[in-house]
């Protein structure tokens, strides 16, 4: 992947290859968003809003990862189904 991920993508939805929502991204650091799995709507609005964290029930996907396959303007796209 060539894009490089940064708080802008924030509160973006995280999908598989099948285009099933299984995560938003709560937050980007240094480069690496780090996604909370099958959010909650306050867990949506605040990342959309920018007040995302780095909890314990997210992980990480680094942008050089094999697992993310594109960002757009909405999304996150990885490679693989769920």
């Amino acid at each position: 992947m060539t894009d490089t991920l940064s708080e802008d993508d924030e509160g973006k939805s995280v999908v598989d290859a099948s285009g099933e929502e299984v995560g938003v991204v709560a937050a980007v650091r240094h480069g690496t968003a780090y996604v909370a799995p099958d959010p909650g709507l306050t867990d949506k609005a605040k990342a959309k809003l920018g007040v995302g964290d780095v909890e314990e029930d997210t992980f990480p996907l680094q942008e050089d990862s094999i697992e993310v396959e594109s960002v757009t303007d909405d999304e996150l796209r990885l490679r693989y189904e769920r």
